[in-house]
């Protein structure tokens, strides 16, 4: 590219819910924002796609081609309630280039970003229904505690209930909660994004209503006390009480739709909510005797703080080949799930070589690079190219991370 053309990376201040996910995943601290909307420095980002994945709605993987010299600026930036359609470069903007080299640039670099597509046979997905200010209303239908009550954490399966409010939802896809109460300065709390747990017809089939997974938050990071605003308001709520939702979101984190399709899921702790999703789909189904293998990776310390445990050892192996990995187990060596998937190299291998399998990832973030160099090691021993084989899987809709 020219060095007076320029590629800027833009927020849809339409479809932004200011949940800070950009601007905490940004290496560059590119990203910056006010009370208003979030933006990007055109100078401080080298399109490095770290924060393409995380964010929820989409909203961060917009580009437009600017000359370098004439950016958008940050408080055009901030200033905006929509985006800017493309501008029509002159052929003198770019530095003289002929026209047609111009066109040809400027087509390479349209709909260029770091997001993975959906699966192509995923149903389409409802998104953005409801907003902040104009959010559903659901009322909670079950509050279960999955984890035992001597585990060092707390996650719930909460059930909401929409009535006759539409809540079309789809395996893989997330809603926001939002909390009541404000901050210390007088502004409404953020709102939460919470996978949903239960398949698209429901927690109850047929019945208007989804499940999500929520762990309490009592500690920051660093392991120091802290409440966590949102989670500890869900965690605390009793049926019949009312709640604000937001969404839904999430285009790409899909299952796919089509008999025959292979399932690799690696999860830990609340990451299970999605695979729970797509897991609970899949066994509704069971009946038709649709093709498709179904495995599993879920991290845990012991089998008391794995959610869903009871009911995730009754499936037969035939329907989900589940690989536990336990990290806190008395006199056993510790093992998380990138061992797991070193000790089944050759069938994670000769999924990954099948051109039918998904690849689901989420949970905490650390695991990512983990569970990518065990790839990496179980391709390298059954004579397949991790490295040329992650972009095809990427390209082709076949591998999707959410972490946190």
């Amino acid at each position: 590219m020219s060095a007076t053309l320029g590629r800027q990376h833009l927020i849809d201040p339409e479809v932004c819910i200011r949940c800070n996910t950009c601007e905490a995943t940004c290496p560059q601290n590119a990203v910056t924002h006010d009370e208003r909307n979030y933006v990007v420095h055109f100078d401080l980002c080298n399109a490095c796609g770290a924060c393409i994945s995380p964010c929820p709605t989409g909203a961060i993987d917009h580009w437009r081609q600017v000359s370098a010299a004439k950016p958008y600026s940050i408080a055009e930036q901030l200033s905006w309630d929509s985006l800017p359609d493309q501008a029509v470069l002159e052929v003198g903007e770019a530095g003289g280039l002929p026209a047609e080299v111009l066109e040809a640039t400027q087509a390479a670099s349209a709909g260029q970003g770091g997001a993975v597509n959906a699966p192509w046979s995923a149903e389409k997905p409802r998104v953005n229904l409801y907003s902040v200010g104009a959010p559903a209303l659901a009322r909670v239908a079950g509050n279960l505690r999955l984890t035992d009550a001597g585990a060092s954490c707390d996650i719930r399966h909460i059930v909401l209930d929409f009535g006759a409010t539409a809540m079309p939802v789809l395996e893989g896809q997330s809603i926001g909660i939002m909390p009541p109460g404000a901050t210390a300065d007088g502004r409404g709390h953020h709102i939460r994004l919470y996978s949903i747990a239960s398949p698209r017809d429901g927690e109850r089939p047929n019945y208007n209503n989804v499940s999500i997974t929520v762990k309490r938050v009592t500690e920051d990071h660093t392991g120091a006390p802290a409440r966590g605003v949102c989670s500890n308001y869900l965690c605390d709520l009793k049926a019949g009480d009312e709640v604000r939702v937001v969404g839904p979101y999430g285009s790409t984190f899909l299952m796919p739709n089509h008999p025959g399709a292979h399932l690799l899921m690696i999860c830990t702790g609340t990451g299970s909510a999605p695979m729970r999703a797509m897991t609970e789909r899949r066994r509704r189904r069971r009946a038709l005797k649709e093709p498709g293998e179904s495995m599993l990776f879920f991290g845990a310390r012991a089998p008391g703080e794995l959610p869903y445990f009871g009911p995730l050892m009754k499936l037969p192996k035939e329907f989900i080949d589940v690989n536990l990995a336990l990290s806190r187990m008395p006199g056993e060596e510790r093992r998380y799930v990138q061992d797991r998937i070193r000790e089944r190299g050759k069938d994670v291998a000769r999924l990954l070589a099948d051109a039918e399998t998904h690849v689901y990832i989420c949970g905490l973030k650390g695991m990512e690079l983990g569970v990518d160099a065990a790839f990496a090691e179980v391709c390298r021993e059954h004579g397949l190219d991790w490295q040329e084989l992650l972009p095809r899987l990427r390209q082709g809709g076949r591998y999707h991370v959410e972490t946190y």
